[in-house]
This record gives structure tokens, C-alpha cells and sequence, in this order.
């Protein structure tokens, strides 16, 4: 059971882990080593709670992907026909398997939305997304708490 005054701190945890996986800068790890440091929310807690803001971010956009397309001929549309075929190109080199790489920095946030807009299926989508940002928090939360030493 979760008291009502921990509300707010997963409620920061979900959002920074959401906001940090779509294309606007945040940092999610910082909140969550935080909360981990305090010892007084169970881990496996703020490990769920980080793995869905995170997933869900990349879910809106793998959304984005699927819809954004139908504007790029629009002039004020953000990216040139050039890196979008190169983006497509390096997408298609790599394939499905690339979004293990959902989590990193710089390359994770336009991978996903590349996803959407060459059409991965969701659900292999959701799969692949998941296990690499879980497997991110897990590794954060062992190396935070000493749990590989």
C-alpha cells in the first residue's frame, strides 16, 4: 500500500522517466538514484514506476513516428528529407533489434520515434522497448546499490 504522502515522489518518478524518453531533454536516472539513497521506498517499486514512465514516453514516440510522416511535406516541418532517408537507412541496417538501444542517450528517443514511422509492429515494439529500459533501471539500481560488489 502506498501512504499518500509517497504519492509525489513516484508521481516525479513516473514523469521525469516519461518526459526523459521523448525528444525533450530530462534526466530520469538522477530521480530515481535519489529515491533510491532515501531507503525509503521499496525498490522494486521505483524500478516499476521508472520502467513505465519510461515505456510509455517511447510509446508517444513510436506514435509520433506512425502520424508524423503524413507532414513532412509541410515547410516548417523539423527535419530535411535527407536525414529522414538516412534515418530510415540506418533504422533499416539495423533493424528492430537496434530499439535494445532505446535507452541510450542521444541515439534511444529517435530510434523509437524511427520505429513508428517504418511501421514495427507494436507489440515487438513494446517488447524490445521494455526489456532495454527495464534492464537500464535494473543495472542502475544494482550499481546505486552495491549490489554488484
Amino acid at each position: 500500500m502506498i501512504a499518500l504522502w509517497d504519492v509525489p515522489a513516484y508521481a516525479g518518478l513516473f514523469f521525469s522517466a516519461l518526459v526523459a524518453a521523448t525528444l525533450l531533454p530530462m534526466q530520469s536516472e538522477a530521480v530515481l538514484v535519489g529515491l533510491l539513497l532515501t531507503e525509503r521506498y521499496p525498490v522494486a517499486a521505483l524500478l516499476l514506476v521508472a520502467t513505465l514512465g519510461n515505456v510509455l514516453g517511447s510509446v508517444l514516440n513510436w506514435l509520433l513516428g506512425r502520424y508524423i510522416e503524413r507532414l513532412r511535406h509541410k515547410r516548417w516541418f523539423p527535419i530535411s528529407e535527407a536525414r529522414l532517408h538516412q534515418a530510415q537507412r540506418a533504422y533499416g541496417r539495423f533493424g528492430r533489434w537496434s530499439l535494445l538501444l532505446s535507452w541510450a542517450p542521444v541515439i534511444g528517443d529517435p530510434l523509437t520515434v524511427m520505429a513508428g514511422v517504418l511501421r514495427e509492429p507494436f507489440w515487438r515494439f513494446l517488447l524490445l522497448v521494455s526489456l532495454a529500459k527495464a534492464g537500464r533501471y535494473l543495472l542502475l539500481t544494482a550499481l546505486t546499490l552495491g549490489w554488484l560488489a
